[in-house]
């Protein structure tokens, strides 16, 4: 599929100022295509309500002992719509030896305030998980329920006017479930070691919900994007649009299987 125009801004030699290396993401692309279709058999519904340009961001549950679930709407956005969503990862994440290049050439970005303003005020897709290190953390008993919920998304969201896209997912915490954490070894700077249930993830099917976009600024000519009570009630807002995708899409699968 043909990005859109302005998704990849070349800083030299074929690499974006964050590493971003198209070459390298198709790549990936073509990669995850027999996980994305055969393994996780993802069911995606919504992505027409992605925007086809402009700054814009994808708020979405998180769980699982690795990232699949990061992984897998990634490639659904790649796959459905002409978009490069940048996935903003946590402060470890670059940290780790030879797959931080990885992740970097197929477009994740370290999610510091200041890389997440560029990127939104030349127009791009982020993809935010506000459970952070507390959803994956989580026990498989409280699995679908949304932990911690940072806000700072939504305060990024108020100033550069994007709209945010809530997204559930479905299939990542039975796939990969956490059974133990360890704590004492902080490798890298991570806040624990998790110890899967299984050597790899199970072939659990996906499912991809996108709801209507939010849009914070809607009806005022200015808004101020530090004011605590409006990034608080956007955030919640995202959290709630969030909460209410993963219900129906739970009641959905458990309609399939009864």
């Amino acid at each position: 599929m043909q990005r859109a125009p302005g998704s990849f801004h070349d800083e030299g030699y074929g690499f974006d100022a964050f590493g971003l290396h198209p070459p390298s993401l198709e790549w990936a692309i073509s990669f995850g295509a027999p996980l994305y279709e055969r393994y996780f058999r993802v069911d995606s519904r919504g992505a027409e309500r992605i925007p086809a340009d402009g700054p814009a961001i994808l708020v979405a549950n998180h769980g699982g002992a690795l990232p699949i679930d990061a992984a897998m709407l990634c490639l659904d956005v790649l796959r459905r719509t002409p978009r490069i969503p940048r996935a903003i990862a946590d402060h470890f994440v670059p940290r780790l030896p030879l797959v931080s290049t990885l992740f970097a050439r197929i477009g994740m970005v370290s999610g510091t305030s200041v890389n997440v303003r560029r990127l939104l005020e030349r127009g791009e897709l982020i993809t935010v998980f506000p459970e952070g290190v507390s959803g994956p953390a989580k026990p498989f008993g409280l699995r679908y329920e949304l932990q911690h919920w940072s806000v700072g998304f939504a305060e990024h969201a108020i100033r550069h006017r994007a709209p945010i896209i809530p997204v559930a997912i479905v299939g990542a915490e039975e796939s990969w479930p956490v059974i133990a954490r360890i704590r004492a070894l902080r490798m890298f700077g991570a806040p624990y070691l998790p110890i899967p249930a299984s050597p790899l993830p199970l072939p659990a099917r996906f499912l991809i919900r996108y709801g209507e976009p939010i849009h914070a600024d809607r009806g005022h000519e200015a808004v101020d994007a530090e004011e605590p009570e409006l990034v608080a009630r956007t955030a919640e807002l995202a959290r709630a649009a969030v909460a209410r995708l993963l219900a129906e899409t739970l009641d959905e699968r458990r309609g399939v299987f009864l």
